[in-house]
């Protein structure tokens, strides 16, 4: 593994200090709301507080790996602020996805351990199927992928792409060649068959094999997209989640469902600590990565109490191919991979939720309340 350490001049003023390592050039001002919603552009400031609560007779020390932001063309990390009592803290990119993490320890668990992270979040929806960039695509005679690319056809433990899932993989796509009617035939078909089940936990273990041998195929984000991701890769198309949080009111989805796809107060406050959200995309060969999202179609069925023919349902199923509406913020595209500085409960399945180890035992992460954390975000007017 190729050794990274992320943001070198970053420096750590002191135990309780603070780091504010910018994330990209500065910009203009920041528009008005009515600017940002017409042109898809977005600001939010997301503020962690952790007030980490070691299990009674815990000793040792206390480990705490937070997402950070993955920069793209479609969200921007303009500024980290960091500061707490902690021991020491870095940020840092050194593991296999370079998914990027703000490390912070402890030295004993019987102590008061506080942090409070700050973000200031730039988002533009990325939305190339309606805006028309897809009309005049033409699949290369030999499809050939770049070497970061064809990464992402490679099973993982909870992604197989043999088996069952191969074997549904070839039901659903059959003689189609084109890779974008195969990426849509596989999508339709996730969406239509499989249905969010608000009885499990969190976002769901993503364990696709499983799902599919089980012929009960509910689940909640991870689990709806890992199997888009995994149906992919079976047909050769290169695919992937990105793991994240929802930041904000949906503007564009809102008329279809006013909680499904986010949601904030007047002054555009959320309360985010249980937002996280899973999200997909594929990559076109000639023409490169594209979102999907038919997780948030089952969301909306469920939460709205549709069929999914209901026109409304229809609606955010066409929509959710190809494009994405930016009131969230992708962390990272890990999975089944090592934690750096390396975790003593490795690897794990997925970085979409702060991890914390007390002397080697982790922290439910799926509980705000025991783990001691709470997110809120602001869009900024």
């Amino acid at each position: 593994m190729e050794r990274r350490n992320f943001l070198k001049s970053a420096a750590i003023l002191s135990t309780a200090g603070l780091i504010t390592p910018v994330m990209a050039s500065t910009t203009t001002a920041t528009p008005s709301t009515e600017q940002c919603a017409s042109e898809g552009r977005r600001r939010f400031t997301m503020t962690q507080t952790y007030n980490v609560i070691a299990p009674e007779g815990s000793e040792g020390v206390v480990k705490v790996w937070i997402p950070v932001p993955e920069d793209t063309h479609f969200q921007q990390l303009r500024k980290i602020t960091f500061k707490g009592n902690y021991k020491d803290a870095w940020i840092t990119a050194d593991n296999s996805y370079g998914a990027k993490t703000l490390f912070a320890t402890w030295p004993d668990a019987k102590s008061k351990m506080e942090m409070t992270v700050e973000m200031d979040i730039e988002t533009l929806d990325w939305e190339p199927m309606k805006t028309g960039d897809l009309k005049t695509y033409r699949a290369p005679k030999e499809i050939r992928y770049p070497v970061d690319v064809g990464h992402y056809l490679k099973s993982t433990k909870h992604m197989p792409t043999t088996g069952i899932v191969k074997q549904t993989s070839d039901k659903i796509v059959g003689s189609e060649t084109d890779p974008l009617k195969k990426a849509h035939l596989i999508y339709l078909w996730v969406s239509a068959n499989m249905f969010r089940d608000n009885s499990v936990i969190g976002c769901g273990t993503g364990d696709v094999a499983t799902i599919l041998e089980s012929g009960k195929l509910g689940g909640k984000c991870t689990d709806i997209n890992s199997v888009f991701v995994a149906l992919a890769r079976a047909a050769g198309i290169p695919a992937r989640e990105m793991f994240g949080i929802r930041l904000g009111k949906s503007i564009k989805l809102d008329k279809y469902s006013k909680t499904a796809f986010g949601s904030a107060d007047e002054s555009g406050v959320a309360k985010i600590s249980g937002g996280q959200h899973c999200r997909a995309m594929f990559y076109l060969a000639g023409y490169g990565w594209l979102p999907a999202d038919p997780a948030d179609v089952t969301k909306m069925r469920l939460t709205e109490k549709k069929e999914h023919s209901d026109p409304a349902v229809q609606a955010v199923n066409d929509y959710l191919f190809g494009n994405w509406e930016m009131n969230w913020v992708g962390f990272n595209y890990g999975r089944d991979f090592d934690l750096s500085p390396e975790a003593e409960q490795a690897p794990i399945n997925n970085f979409g939720y702060p991890y914390a180890e007390v002397d080697g035992d982790p922290l439910n992460y799926y509980e705000p309340k025991v783990f001691a954390y709470d997110y809120q975000s602001k869009e900024q007017r």
